[in-house]
């Protein structure tokens, strides 16, 4: 018996693109699963960066165990390891109105919008799923913050917003939008 390592070869398997999903604190928030899902299909692997606000939108077990990764809210200490593996593209669903003008204005006030503001600087393809009402909307920041990320590279889904106090828009909401809109933006793996 020999002590040197296999050198039989090994077949190839080419590493999977890792996603990660910023989830915001939204009403829809807990349906996160369903592009976590999507992206599973589609050969991702998958972590989730969730705002402080939207841990209590989501089940964060559910969500831990479908992705084997533990969601990430908070900063690590020093000397902590990453719990993610560097990401290859970003989503941001659903985006709320608060964490869009936030990150289009440089906020790196939570992990969440450090990851977003850095990944610019990065150059990691990120796409947003737009998740508000037609009144915040309206607001010329808004507007603004969008112009902004667009300059930035940064992929706007399609979303039309829903009527003020009326929540809803889930049955519209695409969270597979946001593949779409990423994997042509990744480089080819052959």
């Amino acid at each position: 018996m020999s002590d040197q390592p296999d050198q039989s070869p090994q077949p190839h398997q080419p590493k999977k693109p890792f996603l990660y999903i910023v989830v915001c604190a939204s009403g829809i928030a807990g349906d996160v699963g369903k592009l976590i899902t999507v992206a599973q299909e589609r050969h991702w692997d998958v972590g989730v960066v969730a705002t402080p606000q939207a841990l209590g939108f989501i089940d964060v077990q559910a969500i831990e165990a479908q992705t084997g990764y533990p969601i990430r809210s908070a900063w690590r200490t020093s000397g902590e390891p990453r719990p993610l593996p560097p990401a290859d593209a970003i989503a941001v669903a659903p985006a709320t109105f608060n964490t869009i003008n936030k990150w289009a204005a440089g906020i790196s006030d939570t992990l969440a919008l450090g990851i977003l503001c850095e990944a610019y600087g990065f150059g990691i393809p990120t796409a947003v799923l737009p998740y508000l009402n037609s009144a915040q909307a309206a607001h010329p920041a808004y507007r603004q913050s969008l112009d902004r990320l667009r300059e930035m590279g940064v992929l706007i889904g399609a979303y039309e917003p829903h009527r003020p106090k009326a929540g809803g828009g889930a049955d519209r909401f695409r969270w597979e939008e946001a593949l779409e809109l990423l994997t042509p933006q990744l480089p080819s793996r052959a």
